[in-house]
């Protein structure tokens, strides 16, 4: 099946592309499956789940699907849902990263109701955030595995009967109820609600929350199609194609590369974060050319380019040839200079090529991805004055030690609209001036589950002037635009990310960004964990007061912390010209994070000021 032609059919002579109402994420993968299964592709191999165990090592053979197989297993899934829950109920996937959680979250949308991806409940430090979501979502169903299913029944061991959703464990129903399931007609759904297919609810991605209950973010049938079909022009995917990934499933970034891998039966290599962790080179590996491998793609976040520059080099003697990668979409966190040089230093020699690696930027409420580079400019790391960043503008420089390192995430996908305004006025500003990213478009979430304040607050922000002289929305609506809550701005056709609108600190007039101040911390001494530093302001007497929070890294010792302080001391004086209120060097994994790894600066704010 060529997929540049089954897709390009929802595209119009000029671009722009057009859906019917009809149109479903799971109507969407069963015309693609009927299509490649008339052309005789129902025995391909399209799923390998790479599985490691501790001892020696854990090396084995990977669990494999054919496209079939996978096909049969989602309606298996779908067919036992028919059977004891609605059209439009929500279901929560409560397991570790597996095939099972793939067909479970396929399997709902299949059956017309409403996935929640969430994390095995065996993972510690999640439960707040579990506890809080299953109180907001309220779920009939709650799909799992026997490996997760006697911690999810215990989950749910005190809770009232007549509230307890039903348990399924996914891989213990049989095959043959694939045979039982039934295509959820449209007629069906629109009879249930006043909107047409396209627009009802694909699947509810929470927040990972920072100091407030975490919300629902409504993903329709419209914004995840649109987002898939712009993502695999805007990325330039060539075929054939092969996608690696061990990214948490219950990540935006992960179930929807996964499902949309799944969907379009492409040959897909799947792992588990806590195997990559564990050993990066694991990774590296299923990055390998093999014998029919055309183009390789991976997703990833900044840290991984560092851990496996670190720990992902192949032992001596052992083959790695890399020269059939052809896309690093590196996401999820800002993207360093210093990750981005020492993967390519560590893995050129073996036939990386560095404009592989493609910084982007996206969110949840834009479906997935906003802006990708889309030029053969990339990876681009530009430099730009320090103090001009903190007046509000970007200006271009030379490497300096007065200089901010940022990559440029690309440009927007289409068809979208994107620019920066003023997060006070609403007006759009000119290139060069940093402000708040807005967008728009129809890969746009529907809202906030049951939240009309904070939906309005996000989603339906009114431009209240344009430039007169070269606009990036000229043509696009006044009303409805997305509020990223990120600064940002745009030189040269390159968007770069400079900060969260929310987290940006303010000392004395100066804007200081958090991540700036926290990779000058991190640089500052060998006695700093990588990636593990929190920075933000509090309320002082007269101005706000910088607090930097910084875990010691797992190779030193507590007596060393006083010297550490006082380099983080006069690192970042001499580089941003502020002096911290208080520095606290703490053990690691001491500072709070998000359900996706990041650090939450606010939580660590509060638990400060708690103390």
């Amino acid at each position: 099946m060529d997929l540049h032609s089954a897709l390009g059919q929802f595209f119009d002579e000029k671009g722009a592309i057009k859906l019917a109402p009809h149109i479903t994420l799971a109507g969407l993968g069963e015309m693609l499956y009927q299509a490649d299964s008339a052309a005789g592709g129902q025995e391909r191999t399209v799923l390998d789940f790479w599985e490691f165990g501790t001892a020696h090592g854990g090396e084995h053979q990977p669990s494999s699907y054919t496209r079939k197989e996978v096909n049969t297993r989602i309606k298996a899934t779908a067919s036992r849902l028919q059977h004891i829950a609605s059209v439009g109920d929500k279901i929560v996937i409560l397991a570790n990263n597996s095939p099972e959680y793939l067909f479970g979250f396929i399997g709902a949308l299949y059956a017309g109701m409403v996935p929640i991806p969430l994390y095995d409940p065996r993972e510690p430090g999640h439960a707040d955030h579990l506890s809080a979501v299953l109180g907001d979502s309220k779920p009939a169903v709650v799909l799992t595995n026997t490996a997760s299913a006697a911690a999810v029944r215990s989950l749910f061991a005190h809770t009232p009967a007549r509230q307890r959703p039903r348990i399924i464990a996914i891989d213990a129903l049989p095959d043959t109820l694939a045979a039982q399931y039934t295509p959820v007609e449209s007629t069906t759904i629109a009879g249930q609600q006043a909107l047409a297919p396209i627009d009802m609810p694909a699947f509810l991605q929470y927040t990972s929350g920072s100091t407030r209950v975490p919300a629902g973010v409504i993903l329709t049938n419209r914004s995840i199609v649109t987002n898939v079909l712009q993502i695999f022009t805007a990325a330039k995917l060539k075929t054939p194609l092969r996608i690696v990934s061990w990214l948490p499933l219950h990540h935006d970034m992960g179930i929807i590369l996964a499902t949309f891998v799944v969907l379009l039966g492409i040959k897909f290599d799947l792992m588990a974060p806590r195997d990559f962790v564990q050993q990066p080179q694991r990774w590296i590996r299923q990055l390998h050319r093999r014998k029919d491998d055309g183009h390789i793609y991976s997703v990833v976040p900044n840290f991984a380019l560092e851990m496996s520059a670190r720990y992902g080099l192949p032992q001596e003697g052992e083959e790695l040839d890399l020269s059939a990668i052809d896309g690093l979409i590196i996401g999820s966190e800002p993207v360093t200079q210093k990750a981005v040089e020492s993967f390519v230093a560590a893995f050129s020699p073996y036939g990386l090529e560095t404009n592989v690696l493609r910084p982007s930027y996206g969110l949840a409420e834009a479906s997935l991805l906003v802006t990708t580079p889309q030029t053969d400019r990339r990876p681009l790391i530009s430099h730009f004055d320090r103090d001009a960043l903190a007046q509000g503008r970007a200006v271009l420089t030379a490497e300096s030690e007065s200089s901010v390192a940022i990559a440029s995430c690309g440009q927007v996908v289409r068809p979208q609209y994107l620019t920066i305004v003023d997060p006070e006025t609403k007006q759009e500003l000119e290139d060069g001036m940093i402000g708040e990213l807005w967008a728009h478009g129809e890969n746009m979430a529907a809202g906030y589950l049951d939240r009309p304040e904070d939906t309005a607050a996000t989603f339906a922000n009114t431009l209240s002037a344009r430039l007169a002289e070269n606009s990036r929305v000229h043509g696009a609506p006044h009303d409805g635009w997305m509020a990223s809550g990120d600064l940002a701005v745009i030189v040269d056709n390159e968007v770069y990310i400079t900060g969260r609108l929310k987290d940006l600190i303010i000392i004395a007039g100066r804007n200081h960004y958090p991540q700036d101040i926290e990779y000058t911390v991190e640089h500052s001494s060998a006695h700093i964990r990588p990636a593990a530093t929190a920075a933000f302001a509090i309320e002082g007497e007269d101005v706000e007061q910088l607090i930097i929070l910084a875990e010691r890294d797992v190779n030193a010792q507590a007596h060393d912390d006083a010297a550490a302080i006082e380099a983080i001391r006069a690192a970042v004086s001499d580089a941003h010209g502020i002096v911290p209120a208080d520095i606290r060097i703490m053990a690691p994994d001491a500072i709070a994070r998000s359900s996706s790894g990041k650090i939450a600066r606010r939580v660590n704010k509060k638990n400060y000021l708690q103390q």
